[in-house]
């Protein structure tokens, strides 16, 4: 699967969404662009562009999207890095944006990214009215405590603590999960869906890659090269978090990912348009090496 076309698109448009944004300081303003343009995956807008064609619409429609997504992301890896989170001095396999400048630096670069997505959704021209409000809405709600803040509320106060596996899926539906099935939800509103047969089906593949996401997240903290993933092997490990591979072991990890993918493309049957892009992307989940 090819993300370099989607990496070099949201580059191109990171940039220019950025330059719009009336950034009262200057080392304020590096910090932003060295978060947001730090090599990362891409994988959620990619997302968000993939489910575009499934439902057989332009992919620019849903450019502002795209971009907001990807800043609250980026906001989102800022912090989850600061000493007083997950303490990484690696990102992509340079420095955390807390080493490369400093800690309350990154603070207000997370902060001004966050509120910048939903400037950047507010403005885009993509879409009407009513669509960048429901936008605003879904990514609000994915974002925040009902989502991702929720998931690493909950992954914190459990550092060094037992889950049942209904407990760290729960966990993780919200941490990680919330922005890869708001990835999936913000194209179908882009794309204008209303059927709810084809928003439950898109539901559901985005809720079972989300978790396979993790596991494999998971299973890479364990097997993974410092070197490729970008970030500390082992970390998880040596915070004592829990893990699907602590819950399940290794191959019970790597059976249930598997099992998710097989899920998430079963869940595709029906669409309208092309889902061989969302399929690949489910593989290619679990066959990631960073």
């Amino acid at each position: 699967m090819n993300l370099q076309p989607v990496q070099e698109r949201i580059a191109k448009l990171a940039e220019q969404r950025l330059a719009a944004l009336d950034v009262a300081d200057d080392r304020l303003a590096e910090a932003m662009h060295y978060a947001l343009m730090n090599g990362g995956k891409r994988l959620r807008p990619f997302l968000i562009y993939a489910t575009m064609d499934a439902l057989n619409t332009p992919q620019a429609l849903a450019d502002s999207a795209a971009v907001a997504l990807e800043m609250i992301h980026s906001y989102s890896l800022v912090h989850d890095d600061l000493p007083a989170m997950d303490d990484d001095d690696l990102r992509r396999g340079k420095p955390t944006c807390h080493i490369a400048f400093d800690e309350a630096t990154a603070i207000l670069a997370g902060d001004a990214l966050l509120n910048g997505a939903y400037e950047v959704l507010a403005a885009g021209q993509e879409v009407s009215p009513q669509q960048r409000l429901e936008l605003i809405t879904v990514l609000g709600r994915a974002a925040g405590s009902a989502g991702m803040v929720g998931g690493q509320a909950i992954d914190i106060l459990h550092v060094g603590k037992e889950l049942t596996l209904e407990q760290l899926e729960r966990m993780h539906l919200h941490k990680t999960g919330a922005l890869i099935r708001v990835a999936v939800q913000m194209g179908a509103i882009c794309a204008g869906a209303s059927d709810q047969q084809t928003i439950n089906a898109l539901d559901t593949y985005a809720r079972a890659v989300g978790l396979a996401f993790q596991v494999q997240d998971d299973i890479l903290d364990i097997e993974g090269d410092t070197a490729v993933l970008g970030k500390q092997q082992g970390a998880d490990e040596a915070l004592n978090k829990p893990t699907y591979p602590a819950l399940l072991g290794l191959e019970g990890a790597r059976k249930k990912a598997a099992d998710l993918v097989e899920e998430a493309v079963t869940s595709l049957s029906g669409l309208p348009g092309d889902t061989s892009t969302l399929e690949a992307l489910a593989r290619y989940i679990i066959s990631r090496d960073h």
